[in-house]
């Protein structure tokens, strides 16, 4: 079982950046996948980024590739999402999540942090 904690969010302008961190606890983080996930007010969660548990393959969302970076640190339990030249239409409520693999199924998922992109 793995627990997620995030941390990193908060308000930004446009153009700048954010890197979110998300720690996990528990023996099997080092064999899952890895995702970041945003929901924002009225819309469904949108899956962000993946990783596989050795951090060799990626996956990146188009709304965010190019300016998105997930990576991972397994001797420290820790997931990062970098983010750069923040839009307002990045504000959401970012996840992070443990899965199988990098396109699922996850099943466990932190509470959330608050990512807000002013104009």
């Amino acid at each position: 079982q793995v627990r997620l904690v995030e941390s990193g969010g908060g308000l930004v302008q446009a153009g700048g950046s954010l890197r979110l961190s998300c720690a996990a606890s528990g023996r099997t983080f080092t064999s899952a996948a890895m995702g970041w996930f945003r929901q924002a007010p009225g819309k469904e969660r949108e899956r962000v980024a993946a990783i596989t548990w050795s951090g060799g393959s990626t996956y990146y969302a188009d709304s965010v590739r190019g300016r998105f970076t997930i990576s991972r640190d397994n001797a420290k339990n820790t997931v990062y999402l970098q983010m750069n030249s923040l839009k307002p239409e990045d504000t959401a409520v970012y996840y992070c999540a443990s899965g199988v693999t990098t396109n699922g199924p996850f099943v466990t998922w932190g509470q959330g942090t608050q990512v807000a992109v002013s104009a």
